[in-house]
């Protein structure tokens, strides 16, 4: 079983129109101790996240998982550690067919239905949310509170991602619902190396 961080960080490229600043973002926030990166564009062309993820792969220097949302293709084209899937992307077994067994596998759940299913399939680690309401999905799916963390938790062994509107603020509670780990997105976009080590100080 794979073992997650406390934080773990999205960097989503629609904050940084340059690639430049998505890498320096990236840098920083290995600089605050993440050790665990997931690469987030759901806009644009094939060939602009190639060369992004190429641009992330380089600067991530030191023992980094560099994780791929949606998209098999390019984690393996650009050698990363791993995909992250939703509900409506390929199915885990067809992903880990792409991948193989060697990387990791992230699936997205937001209700019990989905969280068994998860835990049923080849996934290394699942994500449940939104726990609170975000700003991060033009559509995000309903909240399921920390009383979802908490269903998730009963529902799994294995590593739970939280994810959903989570800030410094909330982090702690989210953890002591269940999650082994809460991905952040907006929380981090200012001051990353800090914003980093703060939540690390948080959720020791």
């Amino acid at each position: 079983m794979i073992s997650l961080p406390r934080l773990y960080a999205i960097v989503d490229a629609a904050a940084f129109p340059k690639v430049e600043d998505l890498t320096t973002f990236a840098t920083e926030l290995i600089a605050g101790g993440c050790t665990v990166l997931q690469y987030r564009r759901k806009t644009g062309n094939a060939g602009e996240m190639l060369r992004q993820a190429l641009a992330l792969k380089i600067s991530a220097v030191g023992e980094v998982k560099l994780i791929m949302n949606d998209r098999a293709d390019l984690c393996l084209a650009a050698g990363f550690d791993g995909v992250h899937i939703g509900q409506d992307d390929l199915s885990p077994e067809s992903v880990r067919g792409i991948i193989g067994s060697g990387r990791w596998l992230g699936v997205s759940t937001h209700n019990p239905e989905q969280i068994k299913q998860a835990d049923r399939d080849s996934a290394d680690y699942l994500a449940i949310g939104p726990v609170f309401s975000t700003s991060s999905k033009a559509k995000p799916d309903p909240v399921v509170g920390l009383e979802g963390v908490r269903q998730a938790r009963e529902l799994t062994r294995k590593p739970l991602v939280a994810i959903g509107g989570i800030s410094r603020a909330n982090a702690a509670s989210v953890i002591e619902a269940g999650a082994d780990s809460v991905a952040v997105i907006s929380d981090l976009l200012r001051e990353p190396r800090k914003s980093a080590e703060e939540f690390f100080s948080i959720l020791r």
